[in-house]
C-alpha cells in the first residue's frame, strides 16, 4: 500500500502567470494542476496539441475554473522556442514562474535536433536555455510582482555526472546514460549561474534547482520515434516499486520537488529533492546540493558555451 505523502504548502497563486515545460505528461501534469489549483494562470508549451487540449480537460474538470493556455513548442529546434518567445513577449504579460521540467531520455542511439545537437544535450539544456532567454523580457517584467522564479528539473541519474567538454555532443563516442547526466547537470549548474548573475545584475530572477527522484513517467517507456520500440526494463521495475510504494515515487508526489522549488518564497538559489534515504522518493524537502553544483567556475562556463551554442543573449 503506498504511503501517504502531503504536497507542499503553496501560496495564493491569483494574479500570477506560469510557464511549465512538459506539461502534457507525467510530472509535468501535475505540477500544471497545483499551479492551477492556486491561481495561476498556467501557460503549456508543448509539441503535440492534441495530447496537451487532453491533460488541460483533466486539469479543467479536477479544479474547474481553472486557467490554462496551450502553446505550441518543440525543445529540440531553436527557431521553435524563439517563435513561442516571440509571441509571448509580442502579448506583453510577465511570466512569475517557470518551470522547466520537459526531457527526453537516453535514445539507444545517437540522434540529433533540428540544430545539430545531440538529442538529449539539445532539447533538455540548450532548449531550455534558448526559451529562459527568450522570455527574459517577461520574467524581467515580474519584478514589480515579487520577481520571477526560474526552476530547473536535474535529475538523480545526474549526481556524479560531469560535463564532457571534450566531446560535449557525443560525436566521438555515445553513451546514453552517461550523455542524459550530463544533459542534466548542465541546466542546473546554467541555473545556478543565471541566480547568481540576476543578483549582481538587478534583474529581479531567482532560481532554485530541484529533482523528482524516481517515479514511472513515460521518460523510459516506448518510445518508437526514439529507437526505443518498448517499455525498458527499469521503467517496469519503477512501476512494481511505485504500486506498492516502496522506494519510488508516484508522478504525483515527483511533481512536489519542483512546486516546492517553484513558490516558496525562501526558495532562492536552494535545491529541492525527495527526502527518502538515497533521494529517490518522499516529502519534498530542501537538500544539500550535490558537490557537482558548488563548482562555480564551471558553472560560468556552462553559462558561456551555452550562450555560444545557442546565440541567446540576456540583455
Amino acid at each position: 500500500m503506498p504511503r501517504t505523502i502531503d504536497a507542499p504548502t503553496i501560496p495564493d497563486l491569483t494574479g500570477r502567470r506560469a510557464l511549465v515545460t512538459g506539461a502534457s505528461d507525467g510530472i509535468g501534469v501535475r505540477i500544471a494542476a497545483h499551479l492551477a489549483a492556486a491561481g495561476a494562470e498556467v501557460v503549456m508549451p508543448a509539441r503535440n496539441a492534441d495530447k496537451v487540449a487532453a491533460v488541460q480537460d483533466r486539469i479543467r474538470a479536477e479544479h474547474p475554473g481553472a486557467r490554462l493556455e496551450a502553446e505550441s513548442l518543440d525543445l529540440s529546434s531553436l527557431a521553435s522556442v524563439s517563435a513561442l518567445g516571440e509571441r509571448l513577449v509580442r502579448d506583453g504579460r510577465p511570466i512569475d514562474i517557470l518551470v522547466a521540467n520537459a526531457g527526453v531520455m537516453t535514445p539507444p542511439s545517437r540522434q540529433t535536433t533540428a540544430d545539430g545537437f545531440e538529442l538529449q544535450f539539445g532539447t533538455n539544456h540548450l532548449g531550455h536555455v534558448a526559451l529562459v532567454a527568450a522570455l527574459f523580457p517577461l520574467l524581467r517584467g515580474a519584478e514589480g510582482r515579487d520577481g520571477a522564479r526560474v526552476v530547473v528539473q536535474t535529475s538523480i541519474a545526474a549526481r556524479r555526472a560531469r560535463m564532457r567538454w571534450d566531446d560535449l555532443q557525443s560525436e566521438r563516442s555515445y553513451d546514453a546514460m552517461r550523455a542524459y547526466g550530463q544533459s542534466k547537470i548542465a541546466p542546473a549548474l546554467f541555473a545556478l549561474e543565471l541566480g547568481r548573475l540576476s543578483e549582481t545584475s538587478g534583474w529581479g530572477i531567482t532560481t532554485a534547482v530541484s529533482h523528482p527522484g524516481v517515479a514511472p513517467t513515460s521518460l523510459l517507456a516506448a518510445r518508437p520515434e526514439m529507437g526505443r520500440s518498448a517499455d525498458t526494463p527499469q521503467v517496469r521495475l519503477i512501476r512494481w516499486l511505485s504500486a506498492r510504494g516502496w522506494i519510488a515515487g508516484t508522478p504525483e508526489t515527483a511533481a512536489y520537488p519542483a512546486l516546492l522549488a517553484a513558490t516558496d518564497p525562501a526558495g532562492a538559489g536552494r535545491f529541492a529533492g525527495p527526502t527518502w534515504r538515497l533521494g529517490v522518493g518522499g516529502p519534498a524537502g530542501w537538500i544539500d546540493p550535490w558537490p557537482s553544483l558548488a563548482d562555480g567556475a564551471e558553472a560560468r562556463r556552462v553559462w558561456d558555451e551555452s550562450l555560444r551554442l545557442t546565440g541567446a543573449r540576456f540583455a
